[in-house]
């Protein structure tokens, strides 16, 4: 790296992230920090069984203990909305999905253990605590639905009594090729055949979430200060679907946020019902969430069962694929809940492989259980774990090297850009150089020699490798309009000059972990080729930012970084033509090159802050051409997704009399396209990683059959530790720059989570193999010992 650009912090620099001094000298600003003047305290009365039908609630002791202002039930909210969702499926049969309400409160039944009854209000915590305790209710239980199977027998038990049954959707994807598909397995030489889980996850960012409502009478502003990955998302839907606020009467807050990986995306219950109180009491009211509030009331993420079949010829190479999926909505459908184990897993279903022919059927299911929605890889991480599975078990039935099919099947350079059988186009790739590289940078040649020391020491050594492919920057909004988007997926930013040549930025992004206020400052200053410490970028606040759909799926430098440089691209454009001015030049004759404009071919040269302080101090000013000022607003909906790709390696010691897995390395070689921040990128893959082992090996999210969660707490739901956890070698070193946005760059905050959890299972089968249990062809996630173990034992 330069020195001059490391100095500078432009692109390339692997420069500290400025927002960290704030949060590690204690001086972030959390939603749970902000408390405001004569603010009351929420609690909420949630059920304590999966499925009843509510008779009565009696509230009048609860109403007469000190402190309580007002108790809500489900009656104070009759005409106001239930929680939208954003994404409507199509069935394959051209029919739309079942949609049942959402409401605030509970309306006539609980549908899930944690679902709110009512929820009070009082002048402190303990007070609304201590009165939601005294609320008697009577409530007659149900029959509680809990696994999916028996949820779609006939006559089971309704989670909502106005659908015809508890399918959400069959969704068929392509229902054309069905046919060709089914035609390609009789004609195939072999056939796999896989049943899998994948596993159920609680989210668990380090902030749990919080909501503070407040509302001014005097304009009739309502304002919601709320742990958000997408603010203004939130303003659309609560404002316009639920409580019927104009959008300029409501503003919505998300300030520094402690991660979220999909779980801050979605409107909840929570934010509605204290935006709604504060507007009833005049006066502020807060929601702050509990650890084990969370488990109860965050939504989950993963829960499919699926059936994968891949069909090969006889020179191994792929003919078909075909899965059935079920996948858990829970009761009832979160924001974006249908299109993760659709639009977002069907259409990844094709990898890094040729694969002709593709049919993906998923029936979405609801259940007496907690919500589920989009959790980091959001439908991605579920494609690749079944893919990736059953080309390992292909491989061991073939008796083929698992890295030498993959490489048969590969997508070659030549080939982009690809069109697959799931109906996206690839733009770039190159996965043979990943998987080169990959094999480099784990020392898979000394594999065997590391394998027969960990024998000697009775141990069984395993390498899995996993190759992924991610669509990131889900685009264009016209496209998924067509698949039943109820919103727009592009972003927008503001690039505001001030006299003195220092940049703001307001952009729709929102930054809960991502490092946005020092890549995007970043971008900025390389183009203009100012220092980055001039460019301050804010995000969060829907009164001053642009219109903008928020972070997740790792868009936010593809998408709000490319609305940021088309911002910039005006406001250069602009300061050329001050710029011309002020030099007696043609604009055609101005270039703009580290600060300065010159006059091509001479020595005639004005600095950004010289024509800055022109544009508001218009002395010298072309304005019957040109008005005052420097500042400029761009929106950006990308052509395409982004499809950032790798190899992923992962060696493993199973201890064979316990069952205990030990993860002895892990090894990452991903493709970014053109990088912004090396060391941010880093941090990205390996936080992504941790999660995706956390999958593998250790998080569970279990219910019983009356649909009480049995993993409601860190006692029995473990979360993975730094002692879990090998030091990873991460390298993004293969680049093949995306084609379709300004800056060439793919997304990156999802990819460990994805390639991960096939990467540790193909490891620990492998080491279970080569120690002679070669009936053990799958187990299920998460790894445990107590499974792994039994699986040994048959």
């Amino acid at each position: 790296m330069p020195k001059d650009i490391e100095a500078q912090g432009g692109i390339g620099a692997s420069t500290k992230r400025r927002e960290d001094i704030r949060f590690l000298t204690g001086n972030g600003r959390y939603t749970d920090d902000i408390n405001l003047r004569g603010q009351a305290y929420v609690h909420f009365l949630r059920s304590d069984m999966a499925h009843g039908r509510i008779n009565g609630l009696d509230t009048a002791a609860a109403d007469a203990m000190p402190g309580v202002i007002r108790i809500f039930t489900a009656k104070d909210f009759e005409g106001v909305g239930g929680l939208p969702c954003g994404w409507q499926v199509t069935d394959r049969h051209g029919q739309p999905m079942q949609e049942p309400k959402h409401p605030v409160l509970a309306e006539g039944k609980v549908r899930h253990v944690g679902d709110p009854i009512a929820a009070v209000v009082a002048e402190t915590p303990d007070a609304a605590r201590d009165a939601a305790e005294a609320i008697v209710f009577d409530i007659d239980e149900l029959p509680a639905v809990i696994d999916m199977k028996a949820a779609l027998a006939e006559g089971a038990t309704k989670v909502h009594d106005d659908l015809s049954s508890n399918l959400c959707y069959d969704w068929g994807f392509v229902e054309e090729n069905r046919e060709a598909v089914n035609e390609a397995f009789t004609k195939a030489a072999h056939v796999t055949r896989l049943d899998l889980v994948n596993n159920r996850l609680v989210a668990n960012p380090m902030e749990p979430r919080v909501a503070v409502g407040d509302y001014d009478a005097w304009n009739d502003q309502s304002t919601l200060y709320t742990t958000s990955q997408n603010p203004h998302v939130i303003r659309l839907l609560m404002g316009a679907f639920v409580l019927g606020i104009p959008e300029h009467k409501l503003r919505v807050v998300a300030p520094d946020v402690g991660g979220g990986f999909g779980s801050k995306i979605f409107h909840y219950a929570e934010e509605a019902f204290c935006t709604f109180a504060a507007r009833q009491l005049k006066r502020p009211v807060k929601w702050t969430s509990s650890r084990a509030e969370a488990f109860l009331s965050d939504a989950h993420g993963r829960d499919h069962v699926t059936t994968i079949e891949l069909a090969l010829d006889a020179d191994h190479k792929f003919a078909a694929i075909r899965t059935e999926t079920r996948a858990n909505m829970g009761a009832y459908l979160s924001t974006f809940a249908p299109s993760v184990p659709t639009w977002l897993h069907g259409v990844l279903m094709a990898g890094n492989y040729t694969t002709p022919l593709i049919y993906v059927n998923v029936k979405a299911v609801f259940t007496n259980t907690i919500p589920v929605d989009a959790y980091r890889g959001a439908g991605r991480p579920e494609a690749t774990f079944q893919l990736e599975r059953v080309i390992d078990k292909a491989a061991r039935e073939l008796g083929v090297d698992p890295v030498e099919l993959r490489r048969k099947n590969f997508i070659k350079p030549e080939q982009f850009p690809y069109q697959t059988p799931v109906a996206v186009v690839y733009d770039t790739g190159n996965y043979h150089a990943t998987m080169d590289k990959l094999l480099e940078i784990s020392d898979h040649a000394g594999f065997a020699a590391r394998a027969e020391t960990s024998k000697a020491n009775g141990k069984l050594r395993g390498f899995g490798i996993a190759h992924y492919i991610e669509a990131c920057g889900i685009a264009p909004s016209n496209l998924v309009g067509q698949l039943g988007a109820r919103a727009g997926l592009y972003e927008s930013a503001t690039v505001r000059v001030n006299a003195t040549g220092s940049i703001s930025v307001y952009t729709g992004s929102h930054s809960h972990g991502q490092g946005h206020e020092t890549t995007f400052a970043q971008v900025v200053a390389e183009m203009i080729g100012i220092d980055a410490g001039q460019v301050e970028i804010h995000h969060g606040d829907t009164s001053n930012t642009p219109m903008g759909m928020g972070t997740y799926g790792s868009r936010s430098l593809a998408v709000g970084g490319s609305a940021i440089v088309k911002a910039t691209n005006k406001i250069i454009d602009k300061a050329k033509k001050i710029a011309a001015h002020l030099l007696e030049a043609s604009e055609a004759d101005i270039e703009l090159k580290d600060g300065k404009f010159a006059v091509a071919g001479t020595d005639k040269s004005v600095d950004w802050a010289g024509v800055t302080l022109a544009a508001y101090v218009p002395h010298n000013y072309p304005l019957e051409s040109l008005e005052p000022g420097l500042e400029e607003t761009a929106f950006y909906d990308p052509s395409n997704f982004t499809y950032p790709s790798g190899g992923y390696g992962c060696e493993v010691e199973v201890d064979p009399e316990t069952g205990k897995v030990e993860i002895l390395a892990f090894s990452a070689a991903d493709d970014f396209g053109n990088i912004v921040n090396p060391m941010i990128v880093d941090g990205q893959v390996q936080g992504g990683l941790a999660q995706g082992i956390g999958q593998a090996l250790l998080e569970n999210c279990t219910y019983d059959e009356n649909g009480q969660l049995l993993s409601a707490s860190y006692m029995d739901y473990a979360m993975p530790r730094a002692d879990d956890l090998p030091s990873f070698r991460v390298d993004h070193s293969c680049v093949t720059p995306c084609t379709h946005n300004p800056l060439g760059v793919k997304g990156c905050g999802e990819a460990g989570a994805i390639g991960s959890p096939p990467a540790v299972v193909n490891a620990v089968i492998d080491a279970l193999q080569r120690g002679g249990y070669t009936h053990v062809t799958h187990i299920d996630m998460p790894l445990t010992p107590a499974r792994v173990w039994a699986a040994m034992q048959k």
